[in-house]
């Protein structure tokens, strides 16, 4: 029997270079696992759509489906979003078994990714020292997505035994720019900004010009297609696929 299709699940953005990120980080997850079935698809902007994507598994015979969301936090597209895909999917194709996964989420490991985005921004501006971090997340309408983000930069602060602040495109204060002139008004003038964001697009692009506009002396790439970001992807398929197995 065949081990059950893995969809990769994003949200999708009008930026192309959101969606070249997310075939990137698929093919680093096939890369890892050449012998899975395994789809990219996006909730809306760009294609191909899960839709389409879970149409395409059919034809093809597959059974099971588990479904990884690729997105940091689980706020309304996770909870809403996600379920509301999955049930018109099987709603069209009685029989057919799909699993959603927990999203990707805030990993502590995934610092490590931070640190090696923030270690090529600092080597390309030239900067030797800092004396604060801005770590900056695209920001939810949801609370506990935010409150997330914030623990995970008070981790990341400890770590390094630098101050850190949580900062927001949209839905919550502060802003990047924000969140780096408060630092600029103590007297820190080394200020960078890591990027927790999976790939490159609009809100990224405005925080990283806030950031720069308010005197941050670098800001980092997204997480991006990273190897530990693809074994995450398969961690969750792993236990999707174990949740699929009747018992």
């Amino acid at each position: 029997m065949a081990a059950p299709a893995l969809v990769a699940l994003a949200h999708g953005s009008r930026d192309p270079r959101s969606a070249a990120t997310v075939t990137a980080l698929v093919n680093e997850v096939k890369a890892l696992r050449p012998d899975l079935r395994i789809e990219k698809a996006f909730l809306e902007l760009a294609k191909p759509s899960f839709q389409t994507v879970v149409d395409k598994l059919v034809r093809a015979g597959y059974e099971e489906i588990v479904v990884v969301p690729l997105l940091l936090n689980e706020a309304f597209h996770a909870r809403v979003d996600v379920p509301e895909q999955i049930a018109e999917a099987t709603t069209r194709h009685p029989g057919l078994q799909i699993r959603a996964t927990d999203v990707l989420g805030l990993e502590p490991r995934f610092l490590e990714v931070l640190d090696e985005r923030m270690r090529t921004a600092l080597a390309g501006a030239r900067v030797r020292e800092l004396d604060a971090l801005v770590l900056a997340a695209a920001g939810s309408s949801d609370p506990l997505a935010n409150q997330a983000v914030a623990r995970l930069a008070r981790v990341w602060g400890t770590h390094h035994k630098l101050p850190v602040t949580a900062a927001y495109a949209a839905a919550a204060p502060p802003a990047t720019g924000e969140a780096v002139r408060a630092f600029r008004a103590e007297g820190r003038r080394h200020i960078a900004v890591a990027s927790l964001f999976l790939a490159p697009g609009r809100l990224l692009d405005h925080a990283t010009e806030l950031a720069l506009e308010a005197g941050a002396v670098a800001v980092s790439e997204p997480l991006g297609a990273h190897p530990e970001i693809a074994r995450t992807v398969l961690a969750r398929y792993a236990v999707g696929a174990v949740e699929l197995v009747p018992v």
